[in-house]
């Protein structure tokens, strides 16, 4: 998730074990804790420019590494703070592995995936019970956390981490209701899905992006499951046919090796962008639930030398031209 709300759930857990003394510096170490995993995004290439992707959420987002990342949280912290305030080194070491452990498991949440059990598995989890921003469930955490430290009282970080299950659990719920509406439009349209996948929209749980796959396509919906139920027809697109979509790319050239790497990445939901034919777009991720213009993509050129990798592309333009419609869509207009 976004890095506030990795800080502040960061720090309602070493909090929550206080009683009332050091309730303030048990919540800046885990809060600073709880962001260090999202430093693998330093892992990148000025020659490569999917590197990131192979590891974002990797090692140091798996549950094996969190007492190493613990560890090295608290080398740094505890000069920085811990020694200050006087804190003996075994209890930094505590607040910063805590912190450091609620990452992983809310990243996990989302619906990027996370390697959690590496080196064990290559496999990315993702619940795809809550966005990776979410305002109505990282604002209450922040606030209780803040509470919690001015007023040196735990019991609210322990109010904090009793919002966070109980919102990650109307997630649940949230994200089963929407994969039966898809499987109801499935059905309703003749299909047999080979795949369903299910994510909530940009900043709550309301409205939900749908996804199914067929023997050719990709189909992709709007659903509102619970109060006010409603869905909002999408629209289809071709799945990545390699020697249709781009009959000139040769297989041993790098470009051929990074579209499998983004297939890879992408689970295999990968379409040639309809609106630019050179580029390849991850059709799970769309800022409108009813679209297939991806958030990202990369973008091949026929012209490039053998060993030059493809071009990544994001699309931030999308939330800007597109948020009045998804606000009226989780209204349920």
């Amino acid at each position: 998730m976004d890095p506030l709300t990795q800080g502040v759930l960061g720090a309602a857990l070493p909090q929550a074990t206080r009683r009332t003394a050091g309730v303030g510096l048990a919540g800046g170490l885990g809060f600073l804790s709880g962001m260090a995993a999202d430093l693998d995004v330093l892992i990148r290439s000025g020659s490569d420019p999917l590197l990131f992707l192979d590891y974002h959420r990797h090692f140091t987002h798996s549950l094996v590494f969190i007492p190493v990342g613990g560890l090295f949280c608290a080398l740094a912290l505890h000069f920085l703070l811990g020694r200050r305030w006087r804190l003996p080194f075994a209890r930094t070491l505590l607040f910063c592995t805590l912190g450091y452990a609620t990452h992983a498991v809310l990243d996990a949440c989302t619906s990027y995936g996370t390697m959690l059990l590496w080196p064990f598995s290559d496999e990315r989890y993702a619940l795809s019970i809550v966005s990776v921003v979410d305002p109505l469930f990282t604002v209450p955490i922040a606030v209780l956390v803040a509470l919690a430290g001015l007023r040196r009282r735990p019991v609210l970080a322990r109010l904090a981490l009793a919002w966070a299950g109980l919102y990650l659990t109307l997630g649940a719920v949230q994200h089963q209701a929407a994969r039966a509406m898809a499987a109801e439009i499935a059905a309703e349209r003749g299909h047999e899905p080979i795949r369903i996948e299910v994510k909530p929209t940009f900043g709550n749980i309301v409205l939900w992006r749908t996804i199914y796959e067929t023997a050719d396509r990709f189909h992709v919906d709007g659903v509102r499951p619970g109060i006010l139920r409603r869905v909002f027809p999408g629209t289809s697109v071709a799945r990545l046919d390699g020697a249709r979509d781009f009959p000139w790319l040769d297989p041993a050239t790098q470009q051929a090796r990074d579209v499998e790497r983004f297939r890879r990445f992408s689970d295999g939901f990968v379409a040639r962008d309809p609106d630019h034919p050179a580029r390849i777009v991850d059709v799970r991720y769309a800022f409108l639930p009813t679209s297939v213009r991806g958030l990202w993509s990369i973008e091949l050129s026929p012209g490039a030398p053998p060993d030059a990798h493809v071009r990544y592309r994001t699309h931030r333009e999308q939330a800007r031209a597109g948020f009045g419609e998804l606000w009226t869509m989780i209204a349920g207009g």
